[in-house]
């Protein structure tokens, strides 16, 4: 028998269809199993234990409650399928409850058609679309915690296609309501659009051999409510140093915004002879830009000399655009144990009254993971950051300590 088949995560052209149609969950395919009467119902709790606060980060000082998550899924009837996913948090002993997921998809539409609505993870970049508890490290690349509020949930609509190509190739277009992506408005004076954010991706996969796969992506989001005004100078400068500095992600808003997003990303994974389970290595990485993050068009002469002013200093002082990217490797040595290293970096501009100062954030992560089994992890992680511009960093070495337990059914994770 072919190993190839108990790999969950390979993209072989025949199975790539069948994810894409079912959003990566193939139990839905079968209107039967489970119904609406009897859904799916599961519970992920996160837990955890950090020694110092970090720039932007989900988690605080001190003992929390992460993203802990109960879920409830189910075939509605054999053309729909639907999810309701609550999360609850903690933060400074205060709780919070968020609906992060409340969606209804197609499951029958003809030539590799998918339409997703409601409220739903967007399908941007690699990581976005994954809940938190799957990943291999505490916290989100800086690239998330800056730009997409850790990850991008939103209230909208998704309608994706998967090519019958050789090798895996889907693409889509979402379009949200976008209040999470917004530019602060300290008095409530801007009158914002209220669909605001378009994204469009593109995925391609497939595999080398019978050990490895791949897959790479780029995205697109645009957002018409992501520039700064001139009017709100002041305020965004004070709001947004706030944001980066004092808030730990539970607002799930972004800390920097702009009119245009451009992410890539890549993935390659491998296990000997196919067989996931007992052994195998991910290597990953993205790249963020974010520009036109400033109105430039301005209604009078006089306004445009200021803006040439600013201009000029702009230049002196910063760039006219954000970026971040990140590379990471995980590797699993047993069926109990796994690694993970990863470096990333962000390069970002703060308003300091007429002009910009450059902000620099590095982080360096080094987690060890211990698998009792699929529903249960422990993980150690020591990360170091060093800033430039971020004044509440006062010391680089963080240590987390985390346990994350599925209980109840779970659907397999994406590739």
């Amino acid at each position: 028998m072919n190993n190839k088949q108990f790999l969950p995560t390979r993209l072989s052209a025949k199975i790539a269809a069948a994810l894409a149609v079912t959003a990566l969950y193939p139990a839905i395919s079968q209107a039967q199993t489970p119904t609406l009467s009897n859904p799916t119902v599961s519970a992920i709790l996160d837990g955890y234990y950090q020694s110092e606060n970090r720039v932007m980060a989900e988690r605080a000082e001190g003992f929390g409650l992460g993203e802990t998550e109960l879920a409830f899924s189910a075939s509605i009837d054999d053309m729909f399928y639907g999810k309701l996913t609550t999360v609850f948090e903690s933060h400074d002993g205060e709780s919070e409850v968020n609906v992060e997921e409340a969606f209804i998809q197609t499951m029958a539409l003809p030539s590799g058609f998918t339409v997703r609505a409601g409220r739903f993870l967007s399908d941007i970049g690699y990581l976005n679309n994954q809940h938190l508890h799957t990943d291999a490290f505490t916290s989100r690349p800086s690239a998330y915690r800056a730009f997409l509020g850790g990850h991008y949930y939103d209230d909208g609509l998704r309608v994706s296609y998967t090519a019958p190509t050789d090798i895996y190739w889907t693409m889509g277009a979402e379009v949200f309501a976008g209040d999470s992506l917004r530019a602060a408005d300290e008095h409530g004076e801007r009158e914002f659009d209220t669909t605001g954010v378009y994204t469009a991706f593109t995925k391609f996969g497939g595999d080398i051999g019978t050990e490895s796969s791949w897959q790479l992506g780029f995205s697109y989001l645009r957002n018409e409510n992501g520039q700064l005004t001139p009017e709100e100078h002041e305020e965004e400068d004070h709001h947004e140093e706030e944001h980066a500095e004092d808030e730990h992600g539970h607002s799930h808003s972004a800390s920097y915004t702009g009119k245009n997003t451009y992410v890539a990303d890549f993935v390659y994974k491998w296990a000997p002879n196919g067989n996931y389970k007992y052994q195998h290595l991910t290597l990953s990485a993205e790249y963020f830009r974010v520009n036109d993050f400033m109105v430039s068009e301005l209604h009078d002469e006089h306004e445009e000399e200021d803006h040439h002013d600013e201009e000029e200093h702009h230049d002196e002082g910063g760039k006219d655009y954000h970026q971040a990217w990140y590379v990471s490797g995980v590797y699993q040595f047993s069926p109990n144990w796994s690694a993970g290293l990863r470096y990333g970096e962000l390069d970002s501009q703060l308003q300091h009254e007429e002009h910009f100062d450059s902000q620099e954030l590095k982080e360096t992560e080094l987690s060890i993971a211990w698998h009792n089994s699929h529903f249960s992890t422990v993980r150690l992680e020591f990360s170091h950051q060093s800033n430039v511009g971020f004044e509440n960093a006062e010391k680089d070495n963080v240590i987390t300590l985390q346990y994350v337990m599925a209980l109840g059914a779970h659907s397999a994770h994406q590739f």
